[in-house]
C-alpha cells in the first residue's frame, strides 16, 4: 500500500463553496461547542476558557476546560496506565486503528473545515487543506508504523545473529499551536501513537474545539481512553507536562521562548526518573526569500504575496523579508506595492478573503506595534473595523538594526532589502537567529 495525499477542494466549483457555507450554518446553529477536559474514562470541567471568532470576538465558538497541573498529573498517570494497552497491540492493529481515525476525519472533513474558519479565522482554501493534511498525517503514520515494525537490517556477522527492532519510549506529551489548529496537532499525536506511545495532548488555548473534535476521532476510531488525553487550557497544564518525569517524549510546536524553556526543563533528570527526555521542538522562523537579478518577476510578485500574506502571514514558514538584487530590486518594490495595495481583507468565511483577521488582539497589537517602527512603502487603506485585523503592510531599506528584520512578526508584514549579490544574501540569512524556511527565485542553474 502506497501513500496517497488527501484531494483538497476545488473551490472555484459552485457545488464545493455551496457545501461548504452549508456546513457552516449547520456548525453556528450548534455553537457555543462544549470541549471538557478528557483524561481517561473521565470527563471533566467545559469551563474556565472561551474561544471565539477572531473576526467576530463576540462570536463564543467553544466553551472549553482549563486544565490545572492537576490535571496534567492525572492524564500522566492514565497514559502511563494506557500505554500497557496500546503498546501491547501490534502494528498492523494499531495503523488500522490510525486508519479508521483518518476515515472519521474524512466523512467530517467539510464540518472540521468549518470550525477552524470560525475558531482560527483561517481561511476556506487553508481550513481545508489543514484538514487534508490531518487526513495525510494519519494514512502516513499508519504505514510507518508498519515499517517501523518490520525492524532494519543488521551486518550479520559469522558466528552472531544481529537483530534490531524499534519499542515505543511511553509516555508523550503534545503541546500544539494554533494556527494549524488540527494538522499539527494531529501529525504530533499520531506519529507518537504509530510507534505505540501514549500521549496527552495540550492544544493552543485559542483552538481547543479543534483539538477536541481530533481526540474524539481518535477515541472513536479505537485509541483507548487511558491512551490518549486532552487537556484544554492556558499554559499551566503544558508547563506540568513538560517537568512530569513520567513524560518521555515532548512534541512541541510553537514560539521560540517557550521552545527553549521547554528544552532547558526537559535537561533536567531529577532523581527517580530513568529515562532522559526526548524533545522534538519547532520554534519559528524569519523566511527570507532571495530575488536574483535575473528572476521571472511575474513568478516572484504572486509567489511572495501568498507566502508573505496568506493566512495573515501567520505560518512558521511564511516569507518575512525579501533580499533582492539592486539590480531588480526598484521594478520588484514597485510591483510589490501595487500588489500589496489591492489584497483583499476580510471576514475568513469570504471566499475572496486573502487576508483574514490574526488570531486574537495581542497578536493585533503585537503586528501594528512592528509595522509603526517602519514608514509604509504600500497598506492596505481600510481593513473591517470588528475582528482583530491588521493591514497588510510592505516596508522597506530599513536599518539594519531594525527589529522588523530580525524578530518573528508573525503578521502581515513583509520587509524588502536590497543585496548587492546572492552570496550577500545568504551571509544576510546565515545570520538571522532562525533557521527553518527560505526560497529563491533564478533563473540560472549556477545560481540555484
Amino acid at each position: 500500500m502506497s501513500f496517497r495525499n488527501e484531494p483538497i477542494l476545488e473551490l472555484r466549483r459552485p457545488p464545493a463553496r455551496e457545501s461548504l457555507l452549508e456546513a457552516l450554518r449547520g456548525l453556528d446553529a450548534r455553537l457555543p461547542l462544549e470541549v471538557p477536559i478528557l483524561v481517561g474514562a473521565d470527563r471533566g470541567a467545559a469551563s474556565g476558557l472561551d474561544s471565539t471568532d477572531p473576526g467576530a470576538p463576540e462570536r463564543l465558538v467553544a466553551r472549553a476546560g482549563a486544565a490545572t497541573e492537576a490535571d496534567a498529573a492525572a492524564a500522566v498517570g492514565a497514559a502511563q496506565r494506557g500505554f500497557g494497552e496500546w503498546s501491547a497491540r501490534s502494528a498492523a492493529e494499531r495503523a488500522e486503528t490510525l486508519r479508521r481515525a483518518a476515515a472519521i476525519l474524512r466523512e467530517r472533513r467539510l464540518e472540521l473545515a468549518a470550525l477552524q474558519v470560525r475558531e482560527c479565522a483561517k481561511p476556506w482554501p487553508e481550513a481545508d487543506g489543514d484538514v487534508c493534511e490531518a487526513i495525510d498525517f494519519l494514512e502516513y503514520y499508519a504505514l510507518e508504523a508498519l515499517d517501523l515494525d518490520a525492524g532494519r537490517p543488521l551486518v550479520q556477522v559469522p558466528g552472531e545473529r544481529n537483530t534490531m527492532r524499534y519499542a515505543p519510549r511511553g509516555v508523550a506529551a503534545v503541546i500544539a499551536p494554533w494556527n494549524f489548529p488540527l494538522a499539527i496537532p494531529c501529525g504530533m499525536t499520531a506519529a507518537a501513537l504509530a510507534a505505540g506511545n501514549a500521549a496527552v495532548l495540550k492544544p493552543a488555548e485559542q483552538s481547543p474545539a479543534s483539538a477536541g473534535a481530533l481526540v474524539d476521532a481518535l477515541h472513536e476510531a479505537g485509541v483507548p481512553g487511558d491512551a490518549l488525553s486532552l487537556l484544554p487550557g492556558y499554559g499551566e497544564a503544558g508547563a506540568a507536562l513538560v517537568r512530569d518525569p513520567r513524560v518521555h517524549v515532548i512534541a512541541f510546536t510553537g514560539s521560540s521562548a517557550v521552545g527553549l524553556d521547554i528544552l532547558r526543563a526537559a535537561a533536567e533528570t531529577p532523581e527517580g526518573q530513568g529515562h532522559v527526555k526526548r524533545v522534538v521542538s519547532e520554534m519559528g522562523g524569519k523566511n527570507c526569500v532571495i530575488v536574483d537579478a535575473d528572476a521571472d518577476l511575474d513568478e516572484v510578485v504572486p509567489e511572495l504575496v501568498y507566502s508573505a500574506f496568506g493566512y495573515a502571514g501567520q505560518k512558521c514558514s511564511a516569507a518575512a523579508r525579501v533580499l533582492v538584487h539592486e539590480a531588480a530590486a526598484d521594478t520588484l518594490l514597485q510591483r510589490l506595492t501595487g500588489a500589496v495595495s489591492v489584497l483583499d481583507v476580510g471576514q475568513a468565511d469570504r471566499f475572496a478573503t486573502e487576508v483574514p483577521p490574526v488570531i486574537e488582539r495581542e497578536a493585533q497589537e503585537r503586528v501594528l506595534r512592528y509595522a509603526a517602527m517602519a514608514e509604509p512603502v504600500a497598506q492596505v487603506d481600510s481593513v473591517p473595523a470588528e475582528g482583530w485585523f491588521c493591514p497588510p503592510t510592505l516596508v522597506a531599506d530599513l536599518p539594519d538594526e531594525s527589529p522588523v528584520l530580525s524578530d518573528e512578526v508573525f503578521g502581515p508584514l513583509l520587509a524588502l532589502t536590497r543585496v548587492r549579490s546572492v552570496e550577500e544574501a545568504c551571509d544576510i540569512v546565515d545570520a538571522l537567529p532562525f533557521a527553518l524556511t527560505g526560497g529563491l527565485f533564478s533563473r540560472s542553474p549556477a545560481t540555484v
